[in-house]
Order: structure tokens, then C-alpha cells, then sequence
């Protein structure tokens, strides 16, 4: 692991363990299994979403880009936290707080919401199910 990866592991600890995974070329970090940063070529890059982007944009924060083997340019909701937040984890917490938010929302948006049965489907399935019960016993009766 490099120095400026077990930095970024050191900046964004006060949210919990940090663990750090090979990507993109890079690292991806993750807090509490979310994934909420990058670095890629020493720099670190943190997960935005449109409730935290304008913090960063209005602070001159920069977004991860990348050029596709079309030649057109990518750009992703990841972006460089202010320069002065690398200096100390206090200074670093409330824009990673800002990551691990949208990180948050991000795994919340990607759970399908458990479809509830409808109380008919309900009894169906009860029926069928006492159906089945009584099935063996008459069978058993029918055979003496």
C-alpha cells in the first residue's frame, strides 16, 4: 500500500475502519461496506450525488474525469475534496460525512423494496396449504 493510500485511510478513519480495495486502475475505499472514494494517481476523489455536489463545485472542488476508447470524456460523481482537508482528519470530516452520505443514499436507492402480498394472496396460500394436509390423510383412508 502506498503512503498517500494509508493517508487517505488515515483522513477518512473518524468514520469507521477504512478498507481500501485495488480498482480502476486505483482504490476504492470503503466505510461500513459503502463504497465512498477514490484515488487514482494520488488523488483523492470523493463520492457525490445531487443533495452534496454543489458543496463541492461552489468550494472549486474538481470532478474525477476519464477519456473512453471513443475519445469522449467521462466525468463521474467523485470529486477531489478541498486541498486544505488533506492536511488532518478534522479538517477532512465533513466533506467525507458528505461522501459517506451520498454513498448511503446511493445503496438505499439500489435496494428493491420487498413486495408486500396482498391479504387475498395470503389466504390463497393458506388454503392451497391445508389442502395439501388433508390430501395424504385421504389417501391413506382410501386404501384400508
Amino acid at each position: 500500500m502506498t503512503p498517500y493510500i494509508e493517508l487517505c485511510i488515515e483522513l477518512l478513519s473518524p468514520l469507521g475502519p477504512v478498507r481500501p480495495l485495488r480498482m480502476f486502475g486505483g482504490h476504492g475505499l470503503y466505510v461500513d461496506g459503502l463504497f465512498m472514494a477514490l484515488v487514482i494517481q494520488n488523488q483523492l476523489y470523493l463520492k457525490t450525488d445531487d443533495a452534496t455536489r454543489e458543496r463541492f463545485v461552489a468550494a472549486g472542488c474538481e470532478p474525477f474525469t476519464y477519456e473512453t476508447k471513443l475519445g469522449e470524456r467521462q466525468v463521474l460523481s467523485y470529486y477531489q475534496p478541498p486541498e486544505e482537508t488533506l492536511e488532518s482528519p478534522p479538517l477532512m470530516l465533513p466533506w467525507a460525512r458528505l461522501a459517506f452520505e451520498a454513498a448511503l443514499r446511493a445503496a438505499n436507492a439500489k435496494k428493491p423494496a420487498k413486495a408486500k402480498k396482498p391479504a387475498a394472496a395470503k389466504k390463497t396460500a393458506a388454503k392451497k396449504g391445508s389442502a395439501r394436509k388433508e390430501a395424504p390423510a385421504k389417501k391413506a383412508a382410501g386404501r384400508g
